[in-house]
């Protein structure tokens, strides 16, 4: 039979095995594996078959935890189950991992292996997960490239079921699960021959069953227990001769040779490696490139069976040859003689005659690029008089030196290996552009092929870099692209920012995105970009696709263009071929999302011809590099943070975390950034600006603002153009301006969409190109620096318009341009941020927030500003009520401490000191006074600690905790409605005075917009591919049942007011709050953009999408109705124009459009529910009975 072939990456070649052999799956989503539940939700909507011939039946869980347990409960009802997961979910599945096991239940847990948060999050790849439950008595099968998953995924699932030994099947995050590979592809009709047919019958009759009643899961005594456990032995022993046997299969079948050990190398070798993984196809090239240039005598075995570990197969795979081993884990156990894969190979040859030398070593610690140099560092090490043991390789450790040392990178792709970098900005649609490409060449030619994508953390908007290997051989490099003959530059602000053209190849061809030509350009290319150009005879192209993309109305989205460039330029395929292709690939991508936007793409594709070759002036070869400018900036942005945004990272050694061992950054360091990657920024025009802060109320970066300046420092700036105030009164006189941060901005335009302006002469913000407003930095500058802020002089809370006249303390986040969420969790930094404490989930908002090396959340003039912590994903207000507890807790200790100075403390007390105390018991709870008595009291306290007093001493320890905390909670809807949801009841249930805000985008959007409870019936998200059936969870209203928390609905775009004034409200009530936001998000995909994600909400209310509204407990007392409808009455009408309004909708209409017609009217049906409870809820009487009036008369 023909081989056949398919482009795809590791996690779709998981899912494809996967859904052959299951019935249920139940998911949950977390990078990086969500993707493989979404193929088999995808397929399963789409209604492929599985080897049942029957499609599989998908159940979203509300977390891990819970979709560990459906598994095991769909299981023991006797259906075949599946589950995918990763880092935090995989630990969460531990406990329902030990009973599965203990219950032999057949399954297998499809892991894409990633970090477990530490001192950090990172959501890449290295084992700590999977080792983290090697104790569970599930069998773990490893996989080191896209086609072992291929190959061996359904070992796991055969082997599983003859041997009734759950498996956890598991390959590198990332490197493994996103990378797209030419593989060959394995079909029903391969394995379902294998399956053991009287294994399977035999778990069917073991399904619970009323007709055949027993009992599992019991509790048992000590009696027994130990003795029951043990006979479960035979089970594990079993497992190694069963797998290898299936592996013999597979070999038979795919001509691949796999064992539970595979040996590669010298059949002699004297130094042979055990690792497992990605590294391993690293490890093989750089044992070809010792044996044939070096003539050395090494080896790598590498482990695909790690549980239960065969000690008889591990030795029966190393050469009888090898004098010493080195072992390499991809994880770490601090405290631990070593780390578990080292542990288990020295057992193994433990007592045996003539054993080798063993050492180990770590390496690929959060996905940290694993390259065959850093192979060949070990095969080195090995051959030194006493090997390190213990080692590091791939970092440079210069405080424990356990590191091993550096070697420069070796091109070792083989002959013919085609090699390119594609440089874009997150959203931009060049990773998606990247991905069609590899796809034309892996299945319209007969090369292989090989993509990979690396990402800063920022949202859309952040930096991503493509990396492409094409060639006529399999492609085993496993690493980053560092020798390339292709690079494009999507944006060229790159080119001042990363080294865009490192590693290139001589002759190479350099592909630039610019709006500047000619002079312009040679102006504005750093002298190091020039130099190389010249010394490596580069060919440069360039090409305005910024322009052309605007032109053809897709916005910001370049990637169609530069694609079409790409092909056209390399040659890579003929020229009509690809764009024949390209074009087929665009309808697959884009059908679903309508055909204007496919028109769109053709025309992209036509266009991207528009290219033109840039002459390179031969005398640039000897150019120095550009003086560096001295921004001033502190030590720890010039020596840290901007290392590691030039994604230059890798080359910092341990010592530079000295200090920061713990995880501690300094906050406010994205304002060091000015990555300048808009291509269209705001400007400011006075003549029409009726200073109504509208534009900096809902700028998601805080890069637009009003500054007020006196007389002097007017007269002191750069000749800044300005309006004389006339309101707020205490302003009046003075020069007020709107001033835009062009480098910071990312060019959504929201501020020109809600800019009002004057109805006869326009708008007073318009889009400019980045280039024409340049001038403006040195002006932010001087109007950031050297102007005072005025916020005081006015109440800053009473009105949308004051509240923009103070610091936000959020600014310049990673949030995608646009982004729904970010107005809202700026705003409560401008209400509360000197006083705020945050406790965020793990999701969008936590990565936007703080992603070393960047820090949106800064400090005002007195260097307070909010204090931020992320926890976990699940317990984000369990972890914000500790906060408060402990607030609680000091605070109470500080009241014990001056009762006794103001009783006890004599005349050892000054009576200021006592007067000052008393002052702040009075008014400790109230913000403002608070504030103003701690005021008094720290220098007393400083005083007194100065001159030896022991009470003093302990004060000064707790001074921080006398201003009266803001403590703010902040998650997406993926956190509050489903996997926190039970923190969240019973942190609001507490009673305890703590603020929740939930960004709701109605789907998990930092895991790629997964369907939550907060999904709408008839959206189209992902886990949900045919279109949500449940209604929408009414979150508020099961929070306002309690009575006494208070509960607000509010959309931003739709009513400034409203949103200030229930943030306010919420702040003030001295109990739980919980305030639900309407956030627009780019998951959307809003049809007129994210430059109109404030009118989206807009539009959301007004047509009864969404609503408004607010629950004041404290009216209660007042005899007052505490429910208050804040949106007035819909325009139904509207309301299916709404839906169309956003692809999430649009795409059920066009994919399945009697469906959508029923879900739709189910959704707007829904809506009118949900407003008409409302309504009925401001119906309620709740005046005071008689008697209670008149009891609080005669009080």
């Amino acid at each position: 039979m023909a081989k056949k072939f398919i482009t795809c990456d590791g996690n779709q070649a998981a899912a494809h095995i996967a859904y052959m052999f299951s019935e249920v799956a139940a998911i949950y989503p977390i990078t990086p594996s969500s993707t493989m539940a979404e193929y088999v939700d995808d397929w399963s909507a789409q209604g492929r078959k599985n080897m049942f011939g029957e499609t599989v039946l998908v159940q979203e869980m509300q977390s891990e935890g819970g979709a560990a347990g459906a598994v095991h409960g769909s299981l023991q009802a006797g259906a075949l189950t599946s589950t995918f997961t990763a880092s935090q979910g995989l630990l969460l599945m531990i406990p329902n991992m030990y009973k599965i096991a203990g219950e032999f239940l057949p399954c297998v847990f499809h892991v894409s292996a990633r970090t477990i948060a530490s001192h950090a999050l990172s959501i890449f790849g290295d084992h700590q997960d999977v080792m983290s439950a090697r104790q569970t008595g599930f069998a773990m099968l490893a996989e080191g490239s896209v086609q072992e998953v291929m190959d061996l995924a359904g070992v796991a699932h055969l082997a599983s079921i003859k041997t009734r030994v759950p498996f956890m099947n598991f390959f590198d995050g990332f490197r493994t699960s996103h990378e797209i590979q030419k593989i060959e592809m394995l079909e029903t009709e391969d394995l379902k021959p294998l399956v053991d047919q009287q294994a399977l019958s035999d778990f069917r009759n073991r399904a619970l069953t009323p007709e055949r009643p027993v009992a599992r899961g019991m509790a048992e005594n000590p009696e027994t227990f130990f003795a029951h456990r043990e006979s479960s032995n035979p089970f594990y022993q079993a497992v190694p001769e069963v797998v290898e046997e299936y592996m013999n299969e597979i070999s038979r079948i795919t001509g691949r040779k796999y064992g539970l050990f595979n040996y590669y190398g010298d059949p002699e070798a004297d130094r042979v490696i055990i690792l497992m993984g990605s590294a391993t196809e690293a490890a093989r090239e750089a044992i070809d490139y010792l044996r044939e240039e070096k003539g050395e005598k090494v080896g790598l075995v590498s482990v695909h069976l790690y549980r239960p570990f065969s000690v008889k197969h591990l030795l029966a795979a190393v050469p009888k040859t090898a004098k010493r081993i080195a072992v390499l884990d991809r994880t770490k156990e601090p405290g631990a003689n070593g780390e578990p894969l080292y542990l288990d190979v020295k057992e193994a040859y433990y007592g045996l005659e003539n054993a080798p030398l063993i050492v180990g070593g770590r390496y690929g610690l959060g996905s940290n690029d694993t390259t065959p140099a850093q192979i060949m560092s070990v095969y080195e090490n090995l051959q030194l008089p006493e090997p390190k043991n213990h080692f590091t390789v791939g970092i440079v450790d210069d405080v424990t030196f356990t590191s091993l040392p550096q070697k420069e990178e070796i091109s070792l792709g083989g002959e013919g290996m085609f090699q390119a970098k594609f440089y874009g900005l997150g959203a931009d649609g060049t990773v998606g552009a990247n991905k069609n490409s590899v796809k034309i060449i892996g299945e319209t030619t007969d090369k292989y092929c090989q993509a990979y994508f690396s990402y800063d953390s920022k949202k859309s908007g952040g930096f991503t870099c493509s990396h492409l290997r094409f060639g006529d051989h399999p492609i085993r490099s496993t690493y980053l692209v560092n020798t390339p003959n292709f690079v494009a530059c999507h944006v060229q602000s790159y080119m001042h920012m990363y080294d865009v053209l490192r590693g290139i190849q001589p002759n190479g061809t350099f592909l630039l995105n610019t709006l500047w030509e000619g002079e312009d350009l040679v102006r504005n290319m750093p002298n190091k970009i020039k130099r190389i150009l010249a010394q490596r005879n580069i060919t440069v192209y360039t090409i305005n696709a910024t322009k052309i993309a605007r032109e053809i109305g897709l916005g910001n989205r370049t990637n169609t263009i530069l694609q079409s460039a790409f092909f056209r330029i390399t040659n890579v395929i003929p020229v009509d071929k690809a764009v024949k292709e390209m074009k087929y690939f665009i309808e697959k991508t884009y059908g679903k999302k309508g055909q204007d936007i496919v028109d769109k793409n053709y025309a992209a594709v036509d266009r991207g011809g528009e290219y033109q070759e840039f002459p390179v002036d031969p005398a640039w070869a000897s150019l120095a590099d550009d003086a560096k400018v001295d921004d001033g900036a502190p030590a720890f942005i010039t020596d840290i943070a901007r290392v590691i945004n030039a994604q230059m990272g890798n080359d910092l050694p341990v010592s530079a975390f000295k200090g920061l061992e713990d995880g501690t950054w300094h906050q406010g360091t994205a304002a060091y950034e000015k990555r300048g990657v808009a291509a269209y920024v705001p400007a400011w025009d006075l003549e029409n600006c009726i200073q109504c802060n509208k534009c900096a109320y809902v700028c998601p970066h805080a890069c637009i603002r009003p500054f007020v300046m006196d007389e002097a420092e007017l007269a002191a700036s750069p000749n800044l153009s300005a309006i004389e105030m006339k309101a707020p009164a205490q302003m009046k006189g003075m020069n007020f301006r709107i001033q835009i941060s062009v480098l910071d901005c990312t060019g959504c335009s929201n501020c020109v969409d809600v800019c009002p302006g004057r109805p006869k002469t326009g708008k007073a913000l318009s889009m400019s190109p980045l280039q024409d407003q340049l001038g403006e930095a040195d002006n932010w500058k001087y109007l950031t620096e050297k102007v005072t802020n005025k916020a005081h002089l006015i109440d800053a809370a009473s009105n949308p318009k004051n509240s923009q006249f103070v610091q936000p303390l959020f600014e310049f986040s990673g949030a995608c341009a646009g982004c729904g969420e970010t107005p809202y969790v700026k705003l409560v930094s401008q209400l509360f941020g000197d006083r705020e404490m945050v406790a965020n989930a793990t999701g969008c908002s936590s990565i936007y927030s703080a992603s070393i090396p960047s820090t949106p959340y800064t400090t005002n003039a007195e260097g307070h500003g909010p204090a931020w912590a992320n926890s976990l994903f699940e317990d984000f207000c369990e972890f914000g009520l500790g906060m408060t507890l402990a607030n609680k807790k000091m605070r109470s200790r500080i009241e014990l401490i001056f009762k006794d100075a103001i009783a006890n403390g004599g005349e050892h007390v000054s009576e200021e000191f006592k007067a000052a105390a008393a002052e702040w018991l009075e008014v400790k709870d109230d913000a403002a006074g608070s504030k103003a008595a701690a005021a008094k009291l720290k220098p007393m306290i400083a005083a007194g600690k100065a001159a030896g007093c022991p009470v003093s001493k302990q004060l000064d320890e707790l001074s921080h905790y006398l201003t009266k905390r803001s403590q703010w909670i902040i998650g997406g809807d993926g956190a509050a409605y489903d996997i926190g949801y039970g923190g969240l009841d019973h942190v609001i249930a507490s009673g305890e005075d703590v603020n929740i805000l939930v960004l709701d985008t109605e789907v998990y959007s930092n895991t790629g917009g997964q369907s939550s409870k907060s999904t709408p019936t008839g959206a189209v998200a992902k886990f949900a591919a045919s279109g949500k059936r449940i209604r929408k969870k009414d979150l508020g209203l099961i929070a306002t049942t309690y009575g006494y928390v208070y509960v607000a609905q509010v959309a931003m775009g739709a009513d400034h007011n409203q949103t200030l004034k229930a943030i306010r409200e919420a702040e003030a009530y001295p109990g739980p709050s919980l305030i639900i936001a309407y956030s627009p998000c780019i998951a959307h995909g809003l049809k007129a953009g994210m430059g109109k994600s404030q009118h989206e909400e807009e539009l959301a209310v007004k047509c009864g999408y969404w609503h408004l509204w607010r629950y004041n407990p404290a009216l209660e007392d007042q005899g007052k109705n505490p429910f208050s409808l804040d949106s007035k009455a819909p325009n139904w009408a509207d309301f299916q124009d709404f839906l169309t309004g956003e692809v999430r909708f649009q795409a059920l209409k066009k994919q399945f459009p009697e469906q959508a017609k029923e879900l739709f009217q189910a959704c707007e049906e829904n809506a009118r529910r949900r407003y008409q409870s409302y309504v009925r809820m401001t119906q309620q009487d709740w005046s005071l009975p008689e008697a209670e009036t008149a009891e609080t008369a005669e009080a």
